[in-house]
Parts: structure tokens; sequence; C-alpha cells
């Protein structure tokens, strides 16, 4: 068996595995939900820093650790969720500071702190947004539409930037990513968030579709974009390698951690508004 064939299977295997257990810890919500979200905030947090860091330290493991909790609020303090994650925030860089004054090298001590901070930041915002959505009134459905806006804008951007691509979209950063691409994902989320209304959930109406739908089309882009421009600045292929043949946590979720929060002020403020 081939290099490339091997990778492929791995692939595969490690989709056909991971892929049921996602869904069904989403399915379940609560507890069960908030475990797979804590777990996936940890290692974001933790992938950031090591592509960022790379040396471990106690301030590093200690916003690991502040991550995984963050996705248990919304279920246990639903009502407080946005206070204690700001208090959570305000003690991880508090305890940045204090690590780096103590331990040093003093002349990094800002830079690296800035880093613990923003990979904390990083890891924990859209899982916890995703973590409040799948608690909301037909939170499921939520969740199904978040996932629905950044697969769907995802795979119809590759097949479009495949076979219709030309203009580069920003080559710098991402040399395979085409405007036709950036336009045929966006048309995709919208026309899977249809779909979605058409059969399951009719509580979402046209112009949630449309709306939510571009905006995927514009942040969850943007994330795919922001990832990859942290790898090319620190020289890295992939932020890790928690999923076999897949790469990291990061590369798999990069655009869903810009569309969750979007989908979650959309949920609470923007839809109220319109009726």
């Amino acid at each position: 068996m081939t290099e490339k064939n091997r990778n492929l299977l791995i692939r595969i295997l490690t989709a056909v595995i991971a892929l049921p257990l996602v869904l069904w810890l989403l399915y379940m919500g609560g507890y069960y939900t908030a475990v797979l979200l804590g777990f996936a905030a940890a290692a974001c947090t933790y992938e950031y820093l090591d592509i960022t860091l790379k040396a471990r330290s106690q301030a590093t493991w200690f916003a690991v650790a502040v991550a995984a909790v963050v996705p248990f609020l919304p279920v246990v303090r639903p009502w407080e969720t946005t206070a204690i994650f700001c208090g959570l925030t305000g003690v991880v860089l508090l305890w940045g500071w204090t690590w780096h004054l103590l331990n040093g090298p003093l002349p990094e001590a800002p830079v690296r702190t800035a880093h613990v901070l923003m990979g904390f930041m990083y890891g924990t915002g859209g899982l916890v947004s995703l973590a409040a959505i799948r608690n909301l009134p037909d939170g499921g459905w939520w969740t199904v539409v978040a996932l629905v806006v950044t697969w769907g804008n995802d795979t119809s951007a590759y097949f479009a930037g495949r076979f219709l691509g030309k203009h580069k979209l920003y080559p710098e950063v991402s040399p395979n990513k085409t405007w036709e691409g950036f336009f045929g994902g966006m048309a995709g989320s919208i026309g899977m968030l249809l779909i979605l209304r058409a059969f399951f959930f009719p509580s979402l109406n046209v112009g949630d579709c449309v709306v939510l739908g571009v905006l995927g089309g514009v942040l969850g882009p943007a994330g795919d974009l922001c990832e990859s421009m942290l790898k090319r600045a620190y020289g890295v292929k992939d932020s890790g390698n928690i999923l076999p043949g897949h790469g990291g946590m990061l590369d798999r979720i990069d655009a869903l951690i810009f569309n969750a929060p979007m989908v979650l002020l959309y949920v609470q403020f923007v839809r109220p508004l319109m009726g």
C-alpha cells in the first residue's frame, strides 16, 4: 500500500469512528455536549500555544485546564455564563502575567502572556458559543444550523473551487482558495439551510437561511484563512496530530469557531428584532 493510500485509509477510518460519536454527543446535549466541547476547547487552546510558544509551562497548562471547563458553563450556570467567562478570562490573564513575571524570560514576558490569553480566547470563544446554542430552546436544531452553515460552505467551496476556480482569493495565505470557491461556498450554505428548513426545521424561515448563509459564507472562510495565517507565520503544516490523518483540532473546526458566535448572536438578538 502506498503512503498516499495509507493516509487516505487513516482519514476515512478516523472520520467513520469520530463523526458518529461527535454527532451523538451533540444530540444528547447537557453534560454530554459539554464534555465534547470541553475536550475540543482544551485541544484548540493547547494547539495554539504549542504553535506559538513551543515551551510548556504552568501558565500554558493552566489556560488549557480552564479552557476545558468553559463549555460546561451554559449547562451548570446558564444565567451567569457571560460573567463567569469574563472572570475566567481575567484569571487566565493574571496568571499569565504573574507566572512570567516570576519565571521570565522577562524580555519575552508580555508577548508570551498575550499568547496565553489569545490561545485561551481562541480555543474557547467559539465553543462556549456552541455550548450556549445547544442549551437554547430548539438548541439541537440551532446547533445543526451552525454545523450546516459551516460544512455546507466548506464542501460547496471545495467543489466550486475545484471545477470553476480561476481567480485566487488570498494566495499569500491559502494558495488553493479562489473567489469562485468563496461564492460557491456561500451559495452552498444558503442552499443547505433551505433544505434543512424544508425537511427538518420549519421554524427556520427563508430570511434566516439567507442571512445566516451569507454571514457563514464570509466568517467560515475568514476562520479558515486566519488559522492558515497562524500556521504560515510559525512554519507549521498542521495545528496538531490529535486526529490521525486530519491534523489538529483547529484544522477541523477553524471555520466553526468563527460561525458559532455569529449563530448565537443572530438567534439571541437579531432574529427577535426581525419578528
